[in-house]
């Protein structure tokens, strides 16, 4: 039986009966696919290691009576140390959250790039909480076509030089002028915070350092933000 090949990361992972093990991958490929493990929570099972949640590899799996069943899992990363730490493993799961929820069963190359960009900044960078998940937002809307312009208004395309406020009906920053009912003003320390994630590579985050309130504060409406264009609710630990 010919097997497919997909370099993924597993997103999501459920018991069955019988020692299997229910999996999301989203691959670089296919987009989100669903497959099984079969045997793998034996204490001798040669896939043991390969069905945990944030493992990155490629993935051999066949179509045996309907059902997708992974065959062989050649690991490139299993993200181990996320594991190790509960704030990061928190700000991990976020992230996968966001890939369940918006991940579909097409191809989106930038979107699992992005994905396994923050997960390795996560993983093995010496970054604030909190920083990975403002930051893969940030750039999760600008994929989407959503970008967060923090040099000029929205509507009216004035640089802004007084009070700034969040649209939620559009994901923009807008200027007093240009405020409605569904918009909420931007402090200054969290208009400086969003204005040093847009501009700052993942592989550079562990070199800023945001207030502490300004940060969670931030993130607070980068997530209300999703929530408004998505329709979806991201588990998130602040």
């Amino acid at each position: 039986m010919a097997s497919t090949k997909v370099k993924g990361i597993i997103i999501e992972n459920k018991d069955l009966k019988e020692k299997d093990k229910s999996v999301v991958i989203y691959s670089l490929e296919k987009g989100k696919i669903r497959a099984i493990f079969r045997g793998v929570r034996g204490e001798k099972a040669k896939m043991k290691a390969s069905k945990e949640i944030f493992t990155f590899g490629d993935f051999f799996i066949e179509n045996t009576k309907g059902n997708n069943v992974v065959s062989q899992v050649d690991v490139i990363e299993s993200f181990y140390p996320l594991s190790q730490d509960l704030d990061k493993y928190y700000e991990a799961c976020s992230i996968v959250d966001v890939v369940r929820k918006l991940g579909t069963e097409q191809s989106d190359p930038a979107f699992f790039i992005e994905t396994l960009k923050a997960l390795k900044s996560l993983c093995y960078g010496n970054i604030k909480k909190g920083y990975v998940l403002a930051k893969y937002l940030i750039k999760v809307f600008d994929g989407a076509g959503y970008p967060i312009n923090t040099e000029k208004c929205a509507s009216c395309k004035s640089i802004i030089t007084g009070k700034k406020f969040i649209n939620f009906e559009f994901g923009e920053v807008v200027c007093s002028g240009c405020k409605t009912l569904v918009c909420e003003e931007i402090s200054l320390p969290v208009f400086s915070a969003l204005k040093i994630l847009n501009n700052t590579e993942y592989d550079k985050l562990s070199t800023i350092h945001l207030s502490e309130n300004s940060e969670k504060e931030l993130l607070k409406m980068l997530l209300k933000n999703f929530e408004f264009r998505f329709n979806y609710t991201i588990f998130a630990v602040i």
